[in-house]
């Protein structure tokens, strides 16, 4: 939701919180950006908090979590409460419904929308801002695939809120700037209870992460689910296009 502010309670503090890994080349262990090739860096050494889809409001979280940025209704259309209680959760959704929307999804603290209206910094700050603007108001960020990154482990998910803290650093989250001071130890990512499933993260841990191109994420857990789903989408089109063929077929050998 923008202007939101995420505070999560820390339950484990990581060693190197905020620090790119010893090994990392001199450049990196400065900008905190892994000069790997491809089209998009590692930012690394982020921290992680977790947040929900229904999420109520605590003390240092005052905004609920039944709207997204994006979303007014992001709960109703999510299909439920996505509980983060590892007991009511299987292969990383919740057992008591099938969600309507990814449940692989994260919230990055920048949002291109602000009154209605696309910020003027969006055009030159988004790299994808040109193959994708449609018009004034509608975001060319909600949806965008992440490869996101804890010890050996790699997770995809889709950037689907603003946050943590802030909805305005896009220094940080396309340049080369690292994520404000706050509450949480400087975080600088949201992720939901799947992709802390996924990664086997804590509460509060560190992560890397990295935009990439849908091309470019392979099948898993998060190709599952979703009406904003890239894959269930695909997969919904190639059967409208099998369908028409199919019947034909079927009447022709009547």
């Amino acid at each position: 939701m923008q202007g939101k502010q995420k505070a999560e309670p820390a339950k484990k503090t990581p060693s190197g919180v905020g620090q790119p890994p010893a090994n990392a080349p001199l450049s990196s262990r400065v900008s905190g950006i892994d000069s790997e090739p491809g089209r998009y860096p590692w930012r690394l050494s982020i921290m992680t908090t977790i947040f929900w889809i229904g999420e109520r409001p605590t003390t240092k979280n005052p905004v609920p979590n039944d709207a997204s940025s994006w979303d007014p209704n992001w709960s109703v259309d999510y299909g439920g409460y996505d509980d983060p209680d590892l007991n009511l959760r299987k292969r990383f959704v919740p057992v008591s419904f099938f969600p309507r929307q990814n449940p692989f999804y994260v919230a990055l603290p920048y949002n291109d929308v602000q009154a209605g209206h696309t910020k003027p910094e969006a055009k030159d700050a988004i790299p994808w801002f040109k193959e994708t603007f449609v018009r004034d108001g509608q975001s060319v960020l909600k949806g965008r695939w992440l490869a996101i990154r804890h010890n050996n482990r790699v997770c995809y998910a889709q950037w689907e809120d603003c946050g943590p803290f802030c909805t305005d650093h896009w220094q940080y989250v396309f340049g080369n700037e690292r994520p404000r001071p706050n509450l949480n130890q400087a975080a600088g990512l949201d992720v939901s209870p799947a992709v802390r499933d996924y990664l086997g993260l804590a509460n509060l841990d560190s992560c890397d992460w990295k935009f990439v191109d849908f091309r470019e994420v392979p099948p898993g857990p998060w190709a599952m689910y979703g009406d904003n789903n890239s894959f269930v989408i695909l997969r919904r089109q190639s059967n409208q296009r099998f369908a028409p063929k199919t019947l034909l077929s079927a009447s022709m050998n009547r």
